[in-house]
């Protein structure tokens, strides 16, 4: 009989949203602010939160408060299913999101002594993502300000 949690674990990771947010999780090598995966996944606050609270449930995210900040990260597996499932994640072809992990780079370069200080609607994060997309092109403005209701 296959238990609820092996079940729930699927469950969270058959999102793309989900599945990217894990693999952003994964090869961050730090804790990420909720801040920081919205600005790198491009979607809103509410969405974000929605996901994270799915990936908690199933035990493949952990929460840490630090004053105002919440931070996720991965959870240490608990079993060789567990530890299955994010060499799954992590093994997922690098090409299926460049353009996150180049996000990421930028939005962790924002940090200062290595804690979040940015966080929504950061004036920071819209300067540089300018420079990693000068256009403002699908990567940028554009979507930036459909999530904020500019469009």
């Amino acid at each position: 009989m296959i238990t609820e949690k092996f079940v729930e674990q699927f469950k969270a990771l058959s999102d793309a949203t989900r599945l990217k947010i894990m693999r952003l999780l994964s090869t961050s090598e730090t804790d990420l602010c909720v801040c920081e995966i919205m600005d790198v996944v491009e979607d809103s606050h509410c969405n974000i939160s929605r996901h994270l609270k799915i990936l908690k449930t199933a035990n493949l995210v952990k929460e840490k408060k630090q004053g105002k900040w919440v931070y996720f990260g991965i959870v240490v597996p608990e079993d060789p299913f567990h530890a299955s499932i994010l060499q799954a994640v992590s093994s997922l072809p690098e090409e299926n999101f460049c353009s996150d992990t180049r996000r990421m780079k930028l939005r962790l370069s924002l940090r200062e002594d290595k804690k979040c200080v940015d966080g929504l609607s950061s004036k920071k994060w819209t300067k540089a993502l300018k420079m990693l997309t000068p256009s403002g092109g699908p990567d940028g403005k554009n979507k930036r300000e459909k999530l904020n209701g500019k469009k």
